[in-house]
């Protein structure tokens, strides 16, 4: 790069950062823009990183690559190619496509000769030590688990909710009530959703739901049951709502491929990715609104130096971020200061097979094939379970064994979180052994992983938001994106698309804070419908 050009420093070398120093160093014109990325972690890619152990990778709470946004998809077609024919006929809802695996990205030529495989999604909720549909659907299955006193009740109530709905309280709770009857969600919602956030539904936003849960209604549910044996899934899967989706595109070797490739693409063009190094401070001109300098620290050394820059993108928790700005109005600082998360743990468990049961396969291995499985057993504190096979075979070193992934939610005060490695695995696959699902005889190993701050809570101070958001989108070359970036529980995609907008706002000068904030407000990708 020239010495005249402009600075993006990018804090998180995540999904959002890489995407937007990607598109910066593709599309910049007449202004030369050279991207620099601080990442503390070891490995590039955030909470979309592939973690490696003994070559056996996890996939840090699941990352199932499709979009309804046509931008993303291509996007990800440019980085990897295909695990397809030349060509493919994929269908969803009697819509066909033709898929050209040929035009896809040409093979990799820096070790990372992975492709995107197509794989069959398939979720289930587990519950009274049964299988149940997810999302919940209205089949004969679920009856006859259910059984007809308790179907009885779910069906009045869902009715009741519809006539006579109750008045919401922009809560959680009476979103879901409204939208499912209160009886319904007491059985399928509540609990899990309490063990997932540890805190009432009552006391979490609504605008939670509407993000995650996008439209699903019962009407929807019994659409996809009456319909799903009719149909398989699109490539492109633009009005549909995310929790249908039958099948998705997948990195072989995990997500964290993807980002990889992505890296190595950033640094040949001209750009900078800094491994362990966080950024801990910023020298802020208050009187112009902009972010002058940097400050960056070695996470191995304590070494510390300043950045000069022109434009700063945050990826961090906002929390951090706002600590920066020490002459921030006091009200912003004690709404930034109550914003709070979610702690995430992922325990490996490597098993010879799983224990064999009417639902298991008659292969050597009993192959349960779910990629997560949602436990709502409320005599167990595991969240959900996911099965690594399931999502490609190459995250299993040795053919044969079965490769779980066990999630617990929690808080960093918690005491899940404080337990060393040995307690947590006695926990865990005790509670596995409880629920029937496996034979602690048939455990080979095991690893844990623990990452702070995975899902940007919609409680505490998060109501009063908008007052941390209008002060610091006051700063011109000051942009938040992904996840934490901007506390708000983005997929990959919409990380994407937040980080594309604010790459052609650096590009173009023209700053629409809007456009990046609208990404996952509703139902549909506010670029294309």
């Amino acid at each position: 790069m020239q010495d005249s050009s402009k600075k993006v420093v990018i804090a998180g070398a995540g999904p959002a950062g890489l995407t937007l120093a990607y598109e910066v160093l593709e599309n910049q014109q007449e202004q030369a823009l050279e991207p620099v990325l601080f990442e503390q972690d070891t490995q590039v890619g955030g909470i979309s990183k592939t973690v490696n152990y003994k070559g056996n990778r996890m996939d840090i709470g699941g990352h199932r690559f499709f979009s309804k946004s046509d931008w993303v998809m291509d996007w990800w077609a440019q980085h990897m190619s295909y695990d397809f024919a030349e060509e493919e006929q994929i269908s969803y809802q009697n819509k066909t496509r033709t898929i050209d695996g040929s035009k896809s990205a040409a093979e990799n030529t820096d070790g990372l000769m992975g492709k995107m495989l197509l794989r069959n999604r398939l979720s289930r909720i587990y519950f009274l030590r049964k299988f149940f549909d997810y999302p919940i659907s209205l089949s004969i299955e679920t009856i006859r688990n259910l059984g007809l006193y308790r179907m009885t009740f779910i069906g009045f109530s869902y009715i009741r909710s519809k006539i006579l709905p109750i008045k919401e309280e922009k809560n959680l709770e009476d979103f879901l009530i409204n939208r499912f009857g209160k009886t319904l969600y007491g059985t399928f919602f509540k609990d899990y959703t309490e063990k997932v956030w540890g805190i009432e539904c009552n006391k979490i936003s609504a605008e939670w739901g509407a993000q995650r849960i996008k439209g699903l209604s019962i009407i929807e549910a019994i659409k996809h049951a009456l319909f799903s044996r009719f149909k398989t899934s699109s490539f492109r899967q633009k009005g549909v709502n995310t929790s249908l989706i039958e099948k998705f595109l997948y990195p072989q070797f995990g997500p964290g491929q993807m980002w990889e490739v992505v890296t190595k693409k950033v640094v040949a063009r001209g750009g900078q990715v800094v491994m362990q190094t966080r950024v801990t401070d910023l020298d802020i001109d208050y009187e112009n609104k902009k972010v002058v300098r940097v400050q960056t620290q070695d996470v191995n050394t304590g070494e510390s130096s300043w950045q000069k820059c022109d434009y700063f993108v945050s990826t961090m928790p906002v929390k951090f971020l706002v600590r920066m700005f020490d002459q921030a109005p006091e009200d912003v600082k004690r709404v930034s200061e109550g914003l709070m998360y979610r702690d995430f743990i992922t325990l490996g468990v490597l098993l010879k097979k799983l224990k064999k049961s009417k639902y298991t396969d008659d292969s050597g291995s009993n192959m349960l094939p779910d990629n997560w499985i949602y436990i709502q057993e409320p005599d167990v504190r595991i969240g959900r379970l996911q099965i690594f096979n399931n999502w490609s075979p190459h995250l299993v070193a040795e053919e044969g064994n079965v490769w779980l992934g066990l999630e617990y939610f929690c808080n960093e005060v918690d005491d899940l979180w404080t337990m060393d490695e040995a307690e947590l695995t006695e926990l865990a696959i005790k509670e596995l052994e409880l629920i029937g699902l496996i034979d602690s005889v048939d455990v080979l190993d095991h690893t844990v992983h623990k990452v702070e701050k995975t899902y940007p809570a919609y409680f505490g101070t998060y109501d009063e938001f908008p007052k941390v958001r209008d002060y610091l989108d006051s700063f011109d070359n000051l942009f938040l994106v992904g996840r934490n970036g901007m506390h708000r529980y983005n997929n990959q995609d919409h990380s994407m698309l937040t980080a594309r907008y604010s790459a052609e706002a650096i590009i173009s000068g023209d700053i629409d804070r809007d456009k990046i904030w609208d990404v996952n407000v509703d139902d549909d990708y506010h670029e294309e419908k």
